[in-house]
């Protein structure tokens, strides 16, 4: 007689499938050690796991590593600008406060069921961590959002001056802009600025002498009559109205100078060069 080996109907507890857990929550819910090396099962961080079936997502990572660190723990930096609803990216190192001496409690917010340092203070210490360009970045992208207006980043910086980063923070926040629409428009504006070019205004409006839209340029020097844009994927899909508009701008005696992510990035001399040439030529 032939006996047929039927396999073992793997064991899930419900409660694990929830979010990762520890290995002491394992135990807890009936599985032994032995069992988290099955297929069902997915090693996130030292001790900690979580079932195959969930998908893998930022929150996912960010819950394993708050799993094996203190109750006062914070997320910060960037990690925390992602919980905080900003367009950064959550990938890269995972930042975190971990000493309860370098951050107040009115500093911290529950963001997405995560403790996250206050968005103001997030702001701050990015501005000590990143590039000048990039923290202006993170900057634009909070202000434009209404997530914080610039009086209230004002006051804040100002109420704890002495501190260290201070200098950085004030000055992310003179070359920080509400009105900025995107990342690279932003990194294109302090291109021209921290190369010694006149600061030009951000998304203006322009008419005609009747009243008529004529375009808003991402960058304006309205002295010299130029308008600087970035480029990006939009204005692949919008060709046809953008250089509609590009038409009615020139005829109106505006100059009109397109860049893209390459230019500005990869061609950074050949950018300054066409904007100071024409500025010359006011």
């Amino acid at each position: 007689m032939i006996l047929s080996l039927v396999p073992r109907r793997p064991v899930v507890p419900k409660e694990l499938t929830h979010g990762p857990f520890t290995v002491a929550e394992a135990q807890r819910a009936g599985l032994a050690r032995w069992h988290l090396e099955g297929a069902s099962w997915r090693r996130l961080t030292p001790g900690v796991y979580a079932w195959a079936g969930l998908s893998e997502t930022p929150a996912l990572e960010l819950e394993a590593v708050r799993l094996r660190k203190p109750a006062w723990a914070a997320f910060s930096g960037r990690t925390a600008a992602w919980l905080h609803g900003l367009d950064v990216a959550p990938s890269g190192p995972i930042e975190m406060i971990l000493r309860r001496a370098e951050v107040d409690e009115c500093e911290v917010v529950m963001r997405r069921g995560f403790r996250t340092t206050s968005l103001l203070r997030t702001l701050f210490d990015l501005s000590r961590q990143q590039s000048l360009v990039e923290a202006v970045v993170v900057a634009d992208i909070a202000l434009h959002g209404g997530l914080v207006h610039h009086t209230e980043l004002s006051d804040w910086i100002t109420r704890r001056a002495g501190r260290k980063g201070i200098r950085a923070a004030r000055r992310v926040l003179e070359l920080a802009e509400t009105g900025a629409e995107s990342p690279m428009e932003t990194r294109l504006r302090m291109l021209l600025v921290l190369n010694g070019l006149p600061r030009p205004e951000v998304q203006v409006t322009l008419r005609d002498e009747a009243g008529s839209f004529l375009g808003r340029p991402d960058l304006y020097y309205r002295g010299c009559l130029l308008g600087l844009e970035y480029d990006g994927e939009t204005h692949r899909v919008s060709r046809v109205e953008d250089n509609r508009r590009q038409n009615r701008l020139l005829m109106a005696g505006i100059r009109l100078l397109r860049f893209t992510a390459g230019d500005v990035l990869r061609r950074p001399d050949s950018v300054l060069a066409q904007v100071r040439g024409m500025l010359l030529k006011r």
